[in-house]
């Protein structure tokens, strides 16, 4: 049986976090959504030809609930796509030096996105940003992203860190042994 390598502290409590946010919430806004549409679907509409105003409101804002709840768990875990065609043919020092460079980039391309995101939330209620039918404000959304690009720049600043460290990110690992 293999140990994995204790993670600093910063890390392990983000993971918890990560652990505790993405999936209790997510999980619990999945079955909303399950709930939701199956009564919507089958009983509101094919039974009683009565379906709920607004359902789709409530459905789309789940899912960015979801997308929200699931990006910064998803870069941890090492889930988002990355192409590493050249890294074979590159020596140890100029691939993670290469790496390094790509996720500064990154940082701060999620940085602007979580600004820009925080100020389109503030800005939603003046430009009457809403959902159609039931008129929900965008802006709770929107912050909600902002946080999520914010947490997910925060993720990729301890991959730096680990990568400087070390050479290498540890994932985190959901469930049991890969």
């Amino acid at each position: 049986m293999t140990h994995e390598p204790k993670l600093p502290g910063i890390i392990a409590m983000l993971d918890r976090l990560l652990i505790l946010f993405s999936l209790i919430l997510g999980g619990a806004t999945l079955v909303f959504m399950t709930g939701f549409s199956v009564w919507n679907v089958l009983v509101m509409r094919k039974a009683l030809n009565s379906p709920i105003v607004g359902a789709e409101d409530l459905l789309i804002l789940s899912l960015v609930v979801i997308v929200a709840l699931s990006v910064p768990l998803g870069a941890r875990t090492g889930a988002h796509i990355e192409i590493e065609v050249l890294e074979s043919r590159m020596s140890a020092g100029f691939a993670k030096w290469s790496m390094v460079a790509v996720k500064l980039l990154a940082v701060g391309l999620l940085a602007l996105m979580a600004w820009r995101l925080w100020h389109a939330g503030q800005s939603a209620a003046k430009f009457g940003e809403t959902t159609q039918q039931l008129l929900i404000s965008f802006g709770p959304f929107y912050h909600m992203l902002s946080v999520s690009a914010a947490i997910y720049a925060a993720v990729i600043v301890l991959d730096i860190w680990q990568l400087l460290r070390s050479g290498k990110v540890a994932p985190l690992r959901i469930g049991g042994e890969l």
